[in-house]
C-alpha cells in the first residue's frame, strides 16, 4: 500500500531531530559513505594521544563511537557543542570515557588554554574556527576532520530554492586547505568524494531538512508544502529522489616537536 502525502509529511515533521544520529532514516533514505571511514580513522588515532577535543560534537555520537572502538582512551576527552538540546545528550554519551562537554559557539572562541590538545577532531562543522583550533593544539598536534564539501545535496537544495550558483562554490577543499595554512597549520592530507543519496519518501526529506537546518534555511512544512507535494508525486511516479553528498577529509598539523 502506497502511503499518502499527508501521513508521510506528518511523520517526518513529528520525528525528534536532537543529536546527530540519522538512524530514523533507515529504510527511507540511503547515503554512500566515504572510502576513508572517518569514525574508524578517528578511533585509530585516539590510542596515540593524551588529550582530544571534538568540535561541534552534536550528541557525541561520532566521538563516542570512536572511543568505543579505540584500543585505549585519552586521559583528557573534551567536546564543544552550540545547540543547547544536544549538551546533555552529548554529556551522557561521553561520560563513560570521562568526557566533558562545554557550550561554545561554532565560530569560537574556544574556552580552553593554548596548546592543551594533541588532537582536535570534527565531523561536518557548520564553520571551522581555524585560528582557535590551531591555538589549542600542542606543537605536533593535528586537526583531523570530515567536512561537508561543495554543492552537497544541492539537487535537493535547488529543488526548493532554485539555482544557487554562488553557494555551489562554497566549501571548496582547496579554500579550506588555504584557511588551515593561514592559521599556521601544515596540511598533511586532503581528499574529497561525491556520494550517492536516495530518498524513498517525502517524510525522509522533511526529517532531513528539519535536522540539517542550513540546507534550506527557514524550512517549514507550511511554507514549503507545495514543493513537498510536487516531490511526493515525483517519487511516486519515478522512484527515489537522487542527490549527491560531498565530503572532504582534511588533516592539518601544528608545526613543532
Amino acid at each position: 500500500m502506497v502511503r499518502g502525502f499527508e501521513d508521510l509529511v506528518e511523520e517526518g515533521a513529528a520525528a525528534p531531530v536532537d543529536g546527530w544520529d540519522f538512524s530514523w532514516l533507515e529504510g527511507r533514505a540511503t547515503e554512500e559513505r566515504p572510502s576513508w571511514g572517518y569514525q574508524g580513522l578517528l578511533a585509530s588515532r585516539l590510542g596515540d594521544v593524551d588529550a582530544v577535543l571534538d568540535l561541534q560534537t552534536g550528541g557525541g555520537e561520532v566521538l563516542g563511537g570512536a572511543l568505543d572502538r579505540a584500543g585505549s582512551v585519552p586521559s583528557v576527552v573534551a567536546a564543544t557543542e552550540s545547540w543547547r538540546p544536544n549538551l546533555s545528550r552529548a554529556a551522557a554519551r561521553l561520560r563513560p570515557a570521562g568526557g566533558a562537554v562545554v557550550g561554545a559557539a561554532d565560530a569560537g572562541p574556544l574556552p580552553f588554554a593554548d596548546g592543551v590538545f594533541d588532537l582536535v577532531s570534527c565531523r561536518h562543522p557548520t564553520t571551522v574556527p581555524w585560528a582557535e583550533a590551531a591555538r589549542v593544539l600542542r606543537p605536533g598536534g593535528s586537526y583531523l576532520a570530515q567536512h561537508v564539501g561543495p554543492a552537497s545535496v544541492f539537487e535537493l537544495v535547488e529543488f526548493f530554492l532554485g539555482p544557487q550558483p554562488e553557494a555551489r562554490r562554497a566549501r571548496d577543499p582547496q579554500d579550506e586547505a588555504d584557511a588551515a595554512r593561514a592559521a599556521g597549520l601544515e596540511v598533511a592530507e586532503l581528499g574529497s568524494e561525491r556520494l550517492r543519496m536516495e530518498f524513498f519518501d517525502v517524510g525522509a526529506v522533511v526529517y532531513l531538512l528539519r535536522k540539517v537546518v542550513w540546507l534550506v534555511p527557514g524550512f517549514t512544512v507550511a511554507a514549503h508544502r507545495g514543493r513537498l507535494r510536487e516531490l511526493h508525486e515525483r517519487i511516486a511516479a519515478g522512484g527515489p529522489f537522487v542527490a549527491h553528498a560531498s565530503r572532504t577529509l582534511i588533516e592539518a598539523r601544528k608545526p613543532g616537536r
